[in-house]
C-alpha cells in the first residue's frame, strides 16, 4: 500500500513562498521513518533536517513539492481564495500526482473534516473515494507527515538564502521579526515599491507601502 503525507512551510510569513511537500513511501517503510529519527521538521534543527532529507529521499517511492509564490499568494484574493484554499488546491494536484492509496495531511483549516472536503472538490472525479486524514498537528503524529514537512521546510530554507544572496539578510521573514520589519521598511524607502519576494496583501507590508509611499502621495 502507498501511503502519502503531505505537509507545508512558510505559511505566515510576509516574504517569501509557500512550499508544500508530499512524501509517497511504502507502508512497510514508515517504521523505518521513525527509526531515523524523523519527526516534525520545527523540532529539528536544520542540520538535521538536512541530514534527514537525504534519508527520506532515499527511502521514499516519490517526493513532489509545490512552491506557491507571492505573486500567487496574492492573486489569490482576485480569485476570492482563501489561503486554506489555495493549500487545499495545491496538495490535491500532489494527490492526483502521486496517486496514494491513503493520505494524511496536517490540517490547515481550524475544522480538520472541512479541509479534507476541501481538497477532495480539486481531486478528479475517479480519485474522490481515496481515504485522506487530515488531523491538526499530524506532523507530530505520522511520521510520513512528519517527513514531508523537513523536505518542505528544506526547500523553503534554500530559497530563502538565494533571496537573502539578492537582498540582504532580511531575517526570518515572518511579521513578528523586527529585523524582518526593518528591512521592508528600508526598501519601501529607497525604492518607493514592496519587492517581488514580499506578499503584498499581507497586512504588515500593506502598512508600510502605505505609510512610505501612498501617504506621501497624498501629501
Amino acid at each position: 500500500m502507498q501511503v502519502l503525507g503531505l505537509d507545508e512551510a512558510g505559511r505566515g510569513p510576509v516574504i517569501g513562498p509557500m512550499v508544500i511537500a508530499g512524501v509517497l513511501i511504502s507502508q512497510e517503510n514508515i517504521t523505518y521513518l521513525s527509526s531515523l529519527g524523523v519527526r516534525d521538521s520545527k523540532l529539528l534543527s536544520p542540520n538535521m533536517r538536512e541530514k534527514l532529507v537525504d534519508k527520506i529521499r532515499q527511502i521514499a517511492d516519490e517526493i513532489k513539492i509545490m512552491e506557491i509564490s507571492p505573486k500567487e499568494i496574492d492573486e489569490r484574493f482576485s480569485l476570492h481564495k482563501t489561503l486554506n484554499v489555495l493549500e487545499a488546491e495545491n496538495m490535491a494536484k500532489i494527490i492526483a500526482c502521486l496517486k496514494p492509496n491513503i493520505v494524511y495531511v496536517d490540517a490547515a483549516d481550524i475544522k480538520a473534516n472541512r479541509f479534507t472536503k476541501t481538497i477532495k472538490s480539486f481531486l478528479p472525479h475517479s480519485m474522490k473515494k481515496i481515504t485522506i486524514i487530515s488531523e491538526h498537528k499530524a506532523d507530530k503524529t505520522y511520521p510520513v507527515v512528519s517527513a514531508a514537512s523537513i523536505i518542505a521546510k528544506v526547500r523553503r530554507d534554500e530559497i530563502i538564502s538565494r533571496l537573502k544572496e539578492i537582498y540582504g539578510d532580511f531575517g526570518s521573514g515572518y511579521p513578528s521579526d523586527k529585523k524582518t520589519i526593518q528591512f521592508l521598511e528600508n526598501y519601501v524607502k529607497r525604492y518607493h515599491k514592496l519587492p517581488d519576494c514580499v506578499r503584498k496583501t499581507w497586512l504588515t507590508a500593506r502598512k508600510i507601502y502605505e505609510k512610505h509611499v501612498l501617504q506621501r502621495k497624498l501629501l
